[in-house]
């Protein structure tokens, strides 16, 4: 594992991991190219999801902490305001069907769906998924405020990101827009929910990581972490201000492109 490896692998992560195009697909791409496995390859994962994740926390700082007090005046039985008390329950609420999916079915997935054949059929699937959603939101603009039934809904959405190809945040993005989020509240709820499954897919490889025998290069490791830190930073920030503008057609078109690539590497790799 060379430098330059390591830097690929964390640019990688932090353009992919929030924006609607499947850090899967792409890592299936990278992994082919670099042939990274092994110890390694499982410690640039569990650490690479840590700081993305790390990145997420950074920029929404602002409204975790928010949350954090309107948890303790609850607690403390003290006035909060409705509307940060449903978003803290939504996000509790939405998250709980993705960890209970994910613990039961992780193994069967990471045992017979890792394919690059499966991923480039999931890609195709998840594009024209964003394609039907963004249909409907042309048709019917929705107008709707987050509420504790929609975040439940859009954690319902998120459990489709356990099948390898399917964008976490282009599944919850355009699952919060069917159920009646707009294009910004979906993506700015996205993003939050995105936090404790990602800390716990870190934690979860790190916990693989202890089990294995061999020697980590935590340096080089290190710097691929900073890399996708400093990145996801700058995708979260262009991705919000470009959802406020636009819409997710581009990333349809370049899943469908990303599938048929993916498909091309599965087929010359047999």
């Amino acid at each position: 594992m060379e430098l330059l490896d390591v830097i690929i692998l964390g640019f990688v992560q932090g353009v992919t991991e929030f924006l609607p195009i499947s850090s899967t697909g792409h890592l299936v791409l990278v992994r082919e190219l670099l042939v990274i496995d092994g110890v390694n390859a499982l410690a640039i994962d569990a650490i690479l999801h840590f700081a993305t994740t790390a990145a997420v926390m950074v920029y929404f700082r602002h409204d975790l902490l928010r949350l954090v007090q309107v948890a303790m005046r609850k607690l403390g039985r003290l006035p909060v305001e409705e509307k940060d008390m449903t978003l803290l329950y939504a996000l509790m609420i939405g998250t709980v069907p993705a960890v209970v999916v994910g613990v039961l079915l992780e193994p069967v997935v990471s045992t017979y769906l890792r394919t690059a054949t499966v991923v480039a059929a999931i890609l195709f699937i998840a594009s024209l998924f964003f394609l039907y959603a963004e249909w409907r939101y042309s048709v019917a603009p929705p107008r709707g405020r987050l509420t504790i039934k929609r975040g439940f809904q859009v954690g319902l959405f998120q459990m489709l990101a356990l099948l390898p190809g399917m964008s976490r945040s282009g599944a919850t993005i355009a699952g919060g827009m069917l159920v009646g989020l707009t294009r910004l509240e979906a993506t700015r709820f996205s993003f939050l929910l995105a936090i404790p499954i990602t800390l716990g897919v870190g934690a979860k490889m790190t916990l693989d990581l202890m089990q294995e025998e061999g020697s980590v290069n935590w340096m080089l490791i290190s710097i691929g972490a900073a890399v996708a830190f400093a990145t996801a930073l700058v995708v979260i920030h262009f991705f919000l201000a470009f959802i406020r503008k636009y819409t997710l057609w581009p990333f349809v078109w370049y899943g469908i492109i990303l599938a048929g690539f993916v498909g091309y590497v599965a087929l010359i790799s047999v």
